[in-house]
């Protein structure tokens, strides 16, 4: 079991005074629907309208700095915890496609994006075969079984004891496929945190119909996680700078053009 701090190691007690009560499910279910009240009332200006983890939200929007985008956030969790796209959503007309591969989140992740698409899948590269992918719950920490799998991430992503440790056969999607399904625009941003399978679900776009403006990627080792990522991406995207010790940001060749013409006309 992870190491955890006073308040956490309280609050693993209390979930597990409320499972033994059989009354833990329907306390989560009430802590989110409160949480989400309590946002309704929520101002572009309060610190709680931007949730993404080392400002990422702020920045993304310095940096993009338009009305009515669209976006991809893959990694989506319940739709406000950690998440690039909120305040995009709620204080600039954004709207866009969220993809979570687990059944609980998905359904508070609909609950509390209601404007946007919200799919449960697991992206995956055209040459994936299956029509499942085999993932382990660990909250924010959700992976797939297998090869990048990290036993003490998901450990410590179930470490309060909120959710039971389990697997679940997840539907495995094309993001391309996703996209020609909803009748998507143009997408803005796309911003993958995917567990170490980044390349992976880039390597299901077709660039020539669904190339995003701006991907943030998720990548925890530089070294070894950058290079396979560019390989997909190839001389379509430029990397455009790192924005968090985890998170890397590339710009599609031509955003520096796109906006140049929109400008002039």
């Amino acid at each position: 079991m992870p190491d955890l701090s006073p308040k956490a190691r309280f609050a693993r007690l209390l979930v597990s005074l409320l499972r033994v009560l059989g009354l833990r499910e329907n306390a989560n279910r009430w802590r989110h629907s409160r949480a989400r009240a309590r946002r309704r009332a929520l101002t572009p200006d309060d610190p709680a309208a931007w949730p993404g983890l080392h400002g990422m939200d702020r920045k993304l929007n310095d940096i993009i700095d338009i009305d009515d985008g669209f976006f991809v956030e893959a990694g989506a969790n319940d739709g406000y915890t950690q998440s690039n796209t909120y305040w995009l959503e709620r204080f600039r007309g954004w709207r866009g496609l969220l993809v979570e591969p687990m059944s609980e989140l998905y359904e508070f992740c609909r609950l509390e994006r209601p404007a946007a698409t919200v799919v449960r899948a697991a992206l995956v590269s055209y040459d994936y075969a299956e029509g499942t992918v085999t993932m382990r719950f660990g909250d924010l920490m959700s992976t797939v079984i297998g090869s990048h799998e990290v036993h003490e991430r998901t450990e410590f992503g179930n470490a309060l004891g909120i959710y039971d440790a389990h697997t679940e056969e997840v539907p495995a999607r094309t993001l391309s496929a996703l996209l020609d399904e909803i009748g998507a625009p143009e997408v803005d941003l796309l911003s993958l945190d995917v567990e170490g399978f980044e390349p992976t679900a880039l390597a299901g776009i077709d660039f020539e119909r669904h190339a995003p403006r701006w991907i943030l990627v998720e990548v925890h080792d530089e070294g070894s996680g950058r290079p396979p990522i560019e390989a997909v991406l190839g001389d379509r995207y430029v990397f455009g700078q790192r924005l968090s010790p985890t998170d890397l940001l590339y710009r599609r060749a031509a955003v520096g053009a796109d906006r140049a013409d929109a400008a002039t006309t």
